[in-house]
């Protein structure tokens, strides 16, 4: 029987922004629809020093709340290698 075992991996880059709004990203998802928060294909996992819990609202309220820096961290996935295992 041969089962699959994906590997992921990812690394945490880290972002300031100067200048104050607008800071030229469009956040996608959040907990109200069931999927992580997502900026252009990277996962947003902290800002302002704010970790964050999936909540697209406590997002966009720390976003705006952002005057002239606006520090983020996101999780960006690598390639999913797929393995079959015997």
């Amino acid at each position: 029987m041969e089962t699959v075992e994906q590997l992921v991996s990812f690394q945490h880059v880290h972002v300031q922004l100067n200048g104050g709004a607008p800071w030229g990203f469009t956040l996608k998802g959040g907990l109200e629809h069931g999927e992580p928060l997502i900026i252009t294909k990277d996962e947003l996992v902290n800002i302002n020093g704010s970790a964050l819990y999936g909540s697209r609202q406590e997002a966009l309220i720390l976003i705006k709340g952002s005057y002239r820096v606006l520090k983020i961290v996101v999780r960006r996935y690598a390639d999913i290698h797929t393995h079959m295992l015997t």
